[in-house]
């Protein structure tokens, strides 16, 4: 009925209409249920506005994400912007309007079992946590395709933060490779004596060079079972969100493949990529190795 008044009544737009006294009185309806659907009309008309604005911002957020975040990553990186919202609510407003983040497939690995060659134990046990940053770290190797041919990515990644700490690009995967990724992590990641360095039993990390190099960085070698991605998938699903992410499935050249690895390590992943962490909640890998080496300097 208050709808109805709402067409009927006599206004600007409407000069041959009737009074809201007259029209209530007509349809048994007290003035006062009218003028509370007023307010209340007024009131929704914010509240949709608002709405609006916290879906364009959710579309900020989710596009400068590659489309990656889901309500989770959105929810929090509206809280560190300011804004304080409702996840539920967050959650809500994207799946109403089709945003939602992406999933993960998974990968083919390149492990291949070198034959007659020692293997180190599993000193990690499918625990992938680290209390304190350059204690644990886990590599894998994985194949990106080009129109100029494959190129391979080596990565090193710390377990306390998960910051891709050390990689390395080449149009080939011998053994040079993750130890240039292992040089890497070494040189900016401040390791501990006898930290460990997880992957799997692929040639590459069973190869003398790397045996050597790890001996060199007085670091502990340790492998999972071959043919268990289970075994090194902190590793392994940091890959499975570079390919998901970085939305590019095949380069022209060589050259753009690099420069957007590139991009999506240094500068989206380990500085603004948003990773929920036990007790700090959601920080960047950055963050995370800020927070933790504070923790852990003992006072002055």
């Amino acid at each position: 009925m208050c709808r109805f008044i709402d067409a009927e009544k006599a206004s600007g737009e409407n000069p041959g209409g009737y009074t809201v006294a007259l029209m209530c009185r007509i349809l048994g309806l007290a003035r006062s249920t009218y003028y509370a659907h007023c307010v209340a009309r007024a009131a929704r008309r914010v509240r949709d506005r608002a709405e609006e604005v916290l879906v364009w911002e959710i579309r900020v957020l989710h596009a400068g994400s590659r489309g990656a975040y889901g309500a989770p990553r959105i929810h929090a990186a509206l809280g560190r912007a300011g804004r304080a919202v409702n996840r539920k609510r967050v959650e809500r407003l994207m799946r109403e309007h089709g945003i939602a983040g992406i999933t993960r497939r998974r990968r083919r690995g390149l492990t291949r079992q070198a034959k007659r060659t020692v293997f180190a134990s599993d000193l990690i046990n499918r625990d992938f946590t680290a209390p304190r940053p350059g204690m644990r770290l886990v590599g894998d190797m994985t194949e990106l395709a080009t129109a100029e041919g494959k190129l391979y990515l080596a990565t090193c990644i710390d377990l306390a933060t998960r910051e891709v700490t050390g990689w390395a690009m080449a149009d080939h995967h011998r053994a040079e490779l993750p130890v240039a990724a292992l040089r890497m992590a070494a040189g900016r990641g401040a390791l501990e004596d006898r930290c460990v360095m997880h992957t799997d039993r692929g040639s590459e990390y069973t190869s003398t060079e790397f045996r050597s190099e790890i001996r060199k960085l007085r670091m502990r070698q340790s492998m999972g079972r071959v043919g268990s991605c289970y075994d090194n998938a902190a590793a392994e699903s940091w890959f499975a969100l570079l390919k998901a992410e970085i939305g590019t499935s095949e380069w022209v050249t060589q050259a753009e493949a690099r420069a957007d690895v590139f991009r999506f390590i240094e500068v989206e992943y380990n500085r603004t990529r948003l990773r929920e962490h036990p007790e700090f909640g959601y920080l960047t890998p950055l963050e995370t190795r800020a927070r933790l080496q504070h923790d852990f300097t003992p006072a002055a």
